[in-house]
This record gives structure tokens, C-alpha cells and sequence, in this order.
């Protein structure tokens, strides 16, 4: 009862009420036919019916201008003022009610003061221990992107003690994570944001079960809006019955609230502390192409086994205890000492999230230091590109100073106004030099960047609006490993099934490149 009655009572609750009743009233006194309806109010409220409308009229445009005074001038991507301001202008009320709830991307305050507990808990397991002069000594100008991304997010910590892995395709994840989860001795924790029904999850979770009944410890975290429609909402109890330690991140309830911005779109596999995975590659039969519904679907993951795995030790642990009123002592899931590994660069596995949990555009600014330090080249994969301004003009800057910039998109898209935004910016980076290629196969879902031979990255970041400002993510910045070896070698066979995209493709015809125009202005609310 006392969950549902601060629900009633919250910020929320109460704007989109007196905004709901200012626009009844107004609407009653200005429109409604029943002209008894306006006899009642004039014989119940004791002033003139004239005075009634022009107070509801004044307080409704003074709501509507202060709202367009709070766009104009609040700190937010100035891409996002345009559409929210649109959606004032016309909507007026409803749009002012639509904007308050709607724009925020805030984690809520109880996870605020959670994360901010539960990262004084784990910082002490997240020191420094390569010092900078070190690693300016062997990364020379990509330490400066290492650094600004530990500035950004302290807790990004970085090594040379890893072994890599890469993965070209979700095929060849899913037979070594089996390998490893089968090998589990200690623990597995599992976080994804899509988990659904079929070969990959059910091979997964029979395992998993196995592994309780040897007194292995598993966990998993879903995210609830990640897998609706895939899993039954009471599905975590299943796995709970099971003795898998399970929660759904942000439970969807039926309640106008910013929070549903916030998803856990991170993808994490931690076996005993030693063996990670990472990549765009969730727990469902399409990535590991049992199911076609998008021709080919590639995806890509990385796997690390040494001390890089911490980080994502702590970034899971620290997610599935949001929930708790006390956080966990977390040392007993980290290992004493890690093998020791030769011949391998750095890695710093690291996490982005909503302001101010995380660096403003951290995820995005990562991506743009790379562009800003590229000598030679740039390459990308994402399935989404759906860019802002800063993003866009990093990416003519590289390519105007003579860096390769190449990216590849899908060529079969499972979104069609994702698709639609995305080539809407193929015109503007192709006249500036920028290289865009097609996945002709079928569905591109990799997010990576590979840079010059030394640095590549592969998370689960998205060039969208959606993962650079509301979502959880996750990625790996890597330097000079053996899995950038095997991402370049990737990318130079995947350019050779992609189609090199030109301005004549770009311009399209006049009624689709109108659309695209129109549906560019709302991309930030995507």
C-alpha cells in the first residue's frame, strides 16, 4: 500500500494530473455543446465565466511558456531542444505533460544514492596500478585516450594482464561460452539485455541449472522492457525456484515515469572471476543465426581471461545489487592473484550510463577521441547511425585530415525508421569523405571501432541516442591485443560482402529523402 501511494503522490503523478485537469477545464469551458455544463460551473464557482477561461487560459500559456523557457536553456544535447520544443508548441499542454515526464534521463534518486554506496564499496578494489608514465611510455598518443576515459569514469581501470579473444560471429561465442560455463567451479553471473526462448538460452540455462545442483553459484540480470514479449513477467521467479540468483533490471509498471529511459542494454559473462565475455551478442536464437529473421545476423563479442575480467566483476555485481538495502561484500568474487600473460597489450573494460551516474557523453566521447587521435584509419560497425552533430563533424575532421574513415551498416534492417535515420546521414558524411559500407547479407548488431592496428573497442554502445545518453552499457577499449589483430582481419573480410554506399545511393528518391528529413528532427527521442 506504501509503494502505491507514493506512486500517487510522486513528481510525476502530480504534474501529469494538474496539467490532465487544466486542459478538462479549459476544454469544458471553451468547447463543450452542453451548455449546461457551463451553467454549473458559473452557479458552483463564484466568479463570471469570462474570468474562468481567461484564468485557465493564462495558466495554461504561462505552463506552456515556461516550458519552452526550460528547453531553451537547459543543459541537454541541442539536437533534443528542436523535437521537445516542437512537441510543446503543437501539443501545448500535452506536450508540456509529455515533456516533463518524458525528457528526463535521471536514474531515480533511491538509485542514485545506491550506486553512489555501492561505488565507495568497491573503489577500493579499483585503484590504479599501472601509473601514467608508464603508459604513456607504451601506448605514446592513444594514453591520452585511456586517460580521459579514467577521468571520465574513475572506475575504468586498465591492465596488461589479459588474454583476448574475438569473436566474428555469434556462432563461435556461444560454443566457448558453453565451454566455459560447463568448466564453472566457483560462480557464473550472466547479464544481458535480451534473454529469449530457444536453442541459445535453453542450452544456457539447463547448464545453468546443472551447474546449482554441483553448488556452483549463478546469477543473472534481465532487463524487463529488453525481453517482453519474450519472457513471461514472473519468469526471474522460475529461476529463483531453480536456485539461480535472478532479478529483471527496472521492472516495468504501468506508472508514468522517466525511469523506463534507463535500460540495462549490457551484455556480461563472468565465469569464477577469471573468464569475461563482452560484445553486442545477447542470449537469443538470432545472433547465433538459428532463426533468419533479418537474412545473416552478425554479431561480435571479445573474450578476456586474466585481471581485465575485474571490471566486469564489479560493473555486474554492482547492477544487481541496486536492488538491495545493503550492498554485499563483494571480495570474496574477486580472485586473490591472476595468471600471468605475455605478449598481450591493454585492456580497460569499462561502463557508461545516464548523467550523472557517468561522464555526460562518456560512451560518445571515447569514440570521438579515437576519430580526434586516428593517423591512419578508422573503421566502424554499428547498426544504428543515428548521430549528432559532434559525433557527425569528428567524423569529417578525421576524414579531412586523410584518416580512412569506414563505417558499415546493415543492408536488411530490423527497424525501418532506425534504418531510415541512419541513411538519412549517409549524404552529408559521403560528400565529406567518409566511407560507408552495407552489410549485404543481412543485419549488421556489432558495435566496434578498430583504429590504426593499435586500438579497437567492442561493447555494447550503439551510435544512437538511446545507448550515448539513456542506457547502461558496457564496452572494452583494447591496445595492441591479439583480439585487434582478429577484429582487423574481421573487417577486411566483412568489407568484402558489404556494398560501398554513393551519393547517388544516398540521394534516394525526393519522397524518401523528405521522410527521412522528417523523421531526423525526432531521432533524439528515439
Amino acid at each position: 500500500m506504501k509503494k502505491y501511494v507514493k506512486i500517487f503522490f510522486s513528481r510525476f503523478t502530480l504534474v501529469a494530473f494538474t496539467i490532465i485537469l487544466l486542459f478538462v477545464l479549459d476544454f469544458c469551458i471553451a468547447f463543450a455543446p452542453f451548455y449546461v455544463l457551463r451553467l454549473l460551473l458559473i452557479e458552483y464557482v463564484p466568479v463570471s465565466e469570462r474570468w474562468i477561461s481567461l484564468a485557465v487560459l493564462v495558466i495554461r500559456w504561462t505552463v506552456v511558456i515556461l516550458a519552452v523557457l526550460n528547453i531553451a536553456n537547459r543543459d541537454m544535447i541541442p539536437e533534443a531542444k528542436i523535437p521537445w520544443l516542437l512537441c510543446v508548441v503543437v501539443l501545448n499542454i500535452f506536450g508540456v505533460a509529455i515533456y516533463v515526464v518524458f525528457s528526463q534521463n535521471r536514474p531515480s534518486r533511491r538509485q542514485r544514492r545506491m550506486l553512489h554506496a555501492l561505488y565507495e564499496r568497491t573503489e577500493p578494489h579499483e585503484r590504479r596500478r599501472i601509473d601514467r608514465q608508464k603508459l604513456a611510455r607504451d601506448m605514446g598518443h592513444w594514453a591520452a585516450v585511456s586517460e580521459a576515459l579514467a577521468t571520465q569514469n574513475p572506475r575504468a581501470v586498465i591492465t596488461n594482464n589479459t588474454a583476448t579473444q574475438y569473436f566474428a560471429m555469434g556462432e563461435a561465442f556461444f560454443a566457448a561460452l558453453l565451454k566455459d560455463l560447463k568448466g564453472a567451479k566457483k560462480y557464473i553471473f550472466l547479464e544481458y539485455f535480451i534473454i529469449s526462448h530457444g536453442k541459445m538460452w535453453d542450452t544456457v540455462h539447463e547448464i545453468l541449472r546443472q551447474k546449482v545442483k554441483e553448488g556452483v553459484e549463478v546469477r543473472v540480470i534481465y532487463d524487463d522492457i529488453g525481453c517482453m514479449g519474450k519472457l513471461r513477467a514472473g519468469y526471474y521467479k522460475l529461476l529463483q525456484k531453480e536456485g539461480i540468483r535472478c532479478v529483471k533490471f527496472n521492472p516495468f509498471v504501468p506508472v508514468v515515469t522517466n525511469l523506463h529511459n534507463n535500460r540495462d542494454h549490457r551484455k556480461i559473462a563472468v565465469i569464477d572471476g577469471v573468464v569475461g565475455y563482452s560484445g553486442g551478442i545477447n542470449l537469443s536464437d538470432e545472433y547465433i543465426n538459428e532463426i533468419h529473421p533479418f537474412g545473416v545476423w552478425k554479431d561480435t563479442a571479445v573474450r578476456m581471461e586474466g585481471e581485465g575480467v575485474k571490471n566486469l566483476i564489479l560493473m555486474f555485481l554492482r547492477t544487481f545489487n541496486l536492488r538491495e538495502k545493503q550492498p554485499e561484500d563483494f571480495t570474496p568474487y574477486l580472485p586473490a592473484r591472476y595468471p600471468v600473460f605475455e605478449g598481450e597489450g591493454y585492456v580497460q573494460p569499462y561502463g557508461d550510463g545516464p548523467y550523472p551516474m557517468y561522464g555526460r557523453h562518456l560512451g560518445e566521447d571515447v569514440y570521438i577521441n579515437i576519430l580526434s587521435s586516428a593517423q591512419r584509419y578508422v573503421w566502424i560497425m554499428t547498426p544504428y547511425l543515428i548521430i549528432d552533430y559532434r559525433m557527425r563533424e569528428a567524423m569529417l575532421l578525421a576524414a579531412a585530415r586523410g584518416v580512412d574513415v569506414r563505417i558499415i551498416t546493415p543492408h536488411i534492417p530490423d527497424k525501418k525508421t532506425a534504418f531510415a535515420l541512419t541513411r538519412s546521414n549517409y549524404m552529408a558524411l559521403i560528400r565529406g569523405g567518409v566511407k560507408i559500407y552495407e552489410y549485404t547479407p543481412g543485419f549488421i548488431h556489432a558495435k566496434s571501432f578498430l583504429a590504426d592496428d593499435e586500438v579497437g573497442i567492442v561493447g555494447t554502445i550503439n551510435l544512437d541516442y538511446r545507448s550515448l545518453l539513456y542506457h547502461y552499457e558496457n564496452a572494452v577499449l583494447m591496445y595492441k591485443t591479439r583480439a585487434n589483430e582478429q577484429l582487423k582481419a574481421d573487417y577486411e573480410a566483412t568489407f568484402q560482402q558489404c556494398a560501398l554506399q554513393t551519393e547517388e545511393d544516398a540521394k534516394k528518391n525526393i519522397i524518401w529523402r523528405g521522410m527521412c528529413e522528417i523523421v531526423k528532427v525526432f531521432a533524439p527521442l528515439f
